[in-house]
């Protein structure tokens, strides 16, 4: 069984993934979404804890030799660093904004001068994020190999924010492999994995078709 496969396979079995086509989620970068991919789910549960760590170890070869993982706060710290464990390397985390107390740090841990870092983020929507920690360790003089994440929503958006900001990414599964698992484990109908494929290629225009055009 392929990695993005069996991730995804796991992810629907844990129920990390949400469904609401009648009350979509509002996510953080304000999209309207009918699925909502809750990674931090995973945690709880040993096994597939363990498996994604182990994929994150395999995957990040692809990225070749890196000195330490960072994490994105807040939900890739925790999937970061038992990365970091299970690979021996080192570990900090980083905020897109400083905290409103103390040392206001953006950066939490020692990073060497200069270090090679892999950014280890729970999903990538439109990529914003991962992209925010990618510039503040740039702009601290380290070198971004790129980034890693445990799902990808497919956007074309994220694919353009990476190139422009020249930063690889993988991650270990992605939204086509979710709906053909969901659909072949009956999670969802065939008239839902229409709705979220609809969905999936343009998110506004499906907003206003199913919720905006019939208001006054």
């Amino acid at each position: 069984m392929s990695t993005e496969k069996l991730i995804a396979q796991k992810l629907l079995q844990i129920n990390a993934i949400k469904l609401n086509p009648q009350n979509p989620f509002t996510w953080a970068s304000g999209i309207k979404s009918p699925i909502y991919c809750d990674n931090r789910v995973s945690l709880s549960y040993p096994e597939v804890r363990n498996i994604i760590k182990k994929a994150f170890g395999e995957v990040s070869e692809s990225f070749g030799d890196f000195d330490m993982i960072a994490g994105v706060a807040t939900a890739g710290i925790a999937h970061g660093a038992l990365m970091a464990d299970y690979l021996d390397k080192p570990f900090c985390y980083v905020r897109s904004a400083p905290k409103g107390h103390g040392r206001q740090n953006l950066i939490e841990g020692e990073i060497p001068v200069g270090a090679k870092i892999l950014v280890v983020e729970d999903l990538i929507s439109t990529g914003s994020s991962s992209i925010d920690v990618v510039e503040i360790l740039r702009k601290e003089g380290h070198q971004v190999l790129g980034v890693l994440a445990i799902f990808d929503y497919g956007f074309e958006k994220a694919k353009e924010n990476f190139r422009i900001n020249n930063c690889k990414y993988l991650t270990l599964s992605n939204y086509n492999a979710l709906l053909k698992e969901a659909i072949e484990s009956k999670y969802i109908s065939l008239s839902e994995s229409s709705i979220l494929g609809e969905w999936n290629k343009d998110p506004q225009a499906w907003y206003q078709k199913y919720f905006l055009n019939d208001k006054p």
